[in-house]
């Protein structure tokens, strides 16, 4: 599980204070839990800070009961890279690379070995019915499968967190809808925490979780059975 407790950020914005102010949430595993809100609500900075992309001014984030926002900055890239996975509005692929060298590549950088990286990276594009694309650019992949293979990248190094910012974002119903279907059914199987950033109604009617959050504050928890 992830935790977020009183978190607060604050920044300037056309002269006056931005950011998020004394937020607490629970992020249970095997659940999709949604941060919802209008364009800047918070839900961005809250995101950051809870991938320990950025520091928050008060508060602290928690990952299976420890304490991680005060880690050491070494120690937060490697948790960053060994329990967080981050799914992003643009995909971030490496145009030159295959989806499976995509989805290989944060692996290796975590010492796996060629063949144990394959092996994880093409049981994670399975796992997203990519297997016919495996050998595919992302040029020569649709958006909808482009934001696949950032899923399956995510999901590969088997985290306890995922990360993801308007998944949906560059995306039309048609593909967004059974994208985000496909994240509800991981987060389940696999056990994951996912935290979405989302002011997209076919994401938030997905979620067992919604965060709903105006001008920086938590003003509402739904928690669907």
């Amino acid at each position: 599980m992830l935790q977020l407790l009183n978190i607060t950020r604050t920044y300037e914005a056309g002269g006056e204070k931005a950011g998020v102010f004394d937020v607490s949430l629970d992020v249970p595993s095997g659940q999709m839990t949604v941060l919802a809100g209008p364009s800047g609500s918070g839900k961005t900075t809250l995101l950051q800070i809870a991938g320990l992309l950025d520091e928050a001014d008060g508060g602290e984030v928690r990952l299976e009961g420890v304490a991680v926002s005060t880690l050491p900055e070494r120690a937060r890239t490697e948790l960053r890279l060994n329990r967080l996975g981050f799914v992003f509005q643009a995909h971030n692929l490496l145009p030159v690379f295959t989806a499976l060298e995509n989805v290989m590549l944060p692996l290796q950088l975590r010492g796996l070995s060629t063949e144990e990286a394959r092996h994880q990276a093409e049981a994670a594009l399975a796992s997203v019915d990519l297997t016919p694309r495996l050998h595919h650019r992302p040029t020569e992949l649709s958006g909808g499968q482009q934001q696949r293979v950032a899923i399956a990248r995510a999901l590969a190094g088997r985290p306890a967190v995922v990360l993801a910012d308007e998944p949906t974002a560059s995306l039309d119903q048609a593909h967004g809808a059974p994208l985000m279907d496909l994240v509800h059914r991981l987060a389940k199987e696999r056990g994951v925490a996912f935290l979405v950033a989302s002011h997209d109604p076919m994401v938030i009617g997905r979620a067992d979780r919604v965060a709903r959050l105006v001008d920086g504050r938590l003003v509402a928890l739904e928690v669907r059975p």
